[in-house]
């Protein structure tokens, strides 16, 4: 089926049947940020980020019914009201919800890169003793000075 097969027939279906697709999808997506917020506020990042491929399908799907239902508003407000009403309001959720789960992201990134950052500082310091060269100054040795550490920037 073509893209312009699918979107005319999502543009086709029954209102009320849209808006519950869109519902589902909305609710879909807002659990699975629940989730991937609650597990970054415990620190378990890995497990977090296994979620990461479910959250972006989901937002595709809800993005696709959403640009449907923006199509056709009119049509929808007319025929299913309520059900228009109760995406807004879903849709409302989602915008808290993303706001809270990017907050917790952001911490999250922060807090990982502060702690590289004090890894690699650790790494870069020296404890050797310090001896006085030929000209009276404090020698470093080169060879044993740390080479830098490599950091993954994917969260």
């Amino acid at each position: 089926m073509t893209a312009a097969a699918r979107l005319a027939a999502l543009d086709s279906m029954p209102a009320s049947q849209m808006c519950q697709l869109a519902e589902d999808a909305l609710a879909s997506l807002v659990n699975v940020m629940n989730q991937e917020t609650t597990l970054l506020r415990a620190g378990h990042l890995r497990q977090a980020s296994v979620l990461t491929p479910e959250k972006a399908r989901l937002a595709q799907d809800y993005v696709g019914l959403a640009r449907s239902v923006q199509r056709q508003t009119d049509r929808l407000k007319r025929e299913a009201p309520e059900s228009l009403d109760r995406l807004r309001q879903g849709h409302e959720a989602l915008a808290t919800q993303m706001a809270e789960n990017l907050r917790v992201l952001a911490t999250a990134r922060n807090v990982t890169e502060d702690i590289l950052t004090d890894v690699a500082k650790i790494v870069g310091q020296q404890n050797k003793a310090k001896a006085y060269g030929r000209a009276g100054t404090i020698t470093a040795d080169s060879a044993n000075s740390a080479r830098g550490i490599a950091v993954n920037r994917a969260l």
